[in-house]
């Protein structure tokens, strides 16, 4: 058990540092989202050439009402505010928030009369949520600094959680999901887009991936994501989204020879981006 914890807080120091790096980077740098201006310092060492972006894992967020360019550092996978239902007066909380991203979308449905509670683990992450929200000037809006296995947010505050491609870095998937149970109100919901697995990806292939801190560091099987959800209480859980991350056959031959990719592709085996749902009962109050 403490050989665990220690583990778990190597990874935790690791992520903190490549996000707050992220942060302080002066262009939008992401080695997972949509594009990546630079080569970002979260990409070094992993022997590619410069430049080099897993840039086909996220999904546009330009054309959603409250969008902001500053706020989108392009790490997501999923649209989870898109399918999250939240309405006019609801308190959103954001886990893994970044620079604001789903909050000020969040922040566009929920309007004067909601809130919005954006919660990251990385200071440089938090202050630039924070500079952002300022320009903005949202009174409802805030940015907590906290870890997701041990929210900064009393139980039963929120309508509605999301998150977007963040849970997979998180080392106790099961206590993230029960600290999700805990701030819900009764009768509330989660929605969350992140990264799965379907099958065992080939060693060198996963060793390699997870040098981008937001990619594939931390997935677990699909099932066990699925399985972490319902150990925690939720009901009515679905996968609202799937779409299997198409990793360019270049890419892949990298580290792999034509006919293991084939077979790979095959068997489905692979890097898939889900958005799920869950409800906590009304009978729940914790």
């Amino acid at each position: 058990m403490e050989k665990e914890k220690v583990v778990a807080e190597e990874i935790k120091s690791v992520v903190r540092e490549k996000y707050g790096q992220i942060a302080k980077a002066p262009e939008r740098t992401s080695c997972c989202g949509m594009e990546s201006a630079a080569p970002s310092s979260c990409c070094s060492g992993s022997g590619h050439e410069p430049g080099f972006s897993y840039s086909f894992i996220g999904e546009d967020y330009s054309q959603l009402p409250g969008y902001l360019a500053d706020a989108d550092l392009g790490l997501g996978c999923g649209l989870p505010t898109q399918l999250a239902q939240i309405k006019a007066g609801d308190t959103v909380v954001d886990l893994g928030s970044g620079a604001g991203n789903d909050a000020f979308v969040a922040r566009s449905v929920v309007g004067d009369k909601g809130r919005v509670i954006g919660v990251d683990m990385t200071p440089e992450m938090i202050e630039k949520a924070q500079a952002n929200n300022r320009n903005l000037g949202y009174a409802n809006v805030e940015f907590r600094l906290g870890e997701i296995e041990s929210l900064p947010v009393p139980d039963q505050t929120a309508d509605v959680v999301v998150s977007n491609c963040v849970l997979n870095l998180v080392p106790d998937k099961r206590k993230a999901f029960q600290e999700i149970s805990r701030i819900l109100k009764p009768g509330g919901h989660f929605n969350v887009s992140d990264i799965v697995l379907n099958g065992t990806l080939p060693e060198k292939l996963r060793t390699e991936a997870e040098l981008y801190v937001g990619c594939v560091a931390g997935a677990v099987q699909r099932e066990e994501y699925l399985c972490f959800i319902r150990e925690a209480g939720f009901t009515g859980v679905k996968v609202q989204k799937e779409r299997r991350v198409e990793v360019p056959r270049e890419v892949l031959l990298k580290y792999l020879s034509e006919p293991e990719i084939d077979e790979l592709r095959q068997k489905n085996i692979g890097i898939y981006s889900v958005t799920v749902w869950g409800e906590k009962t009304v009978a729940a109050q914790k």
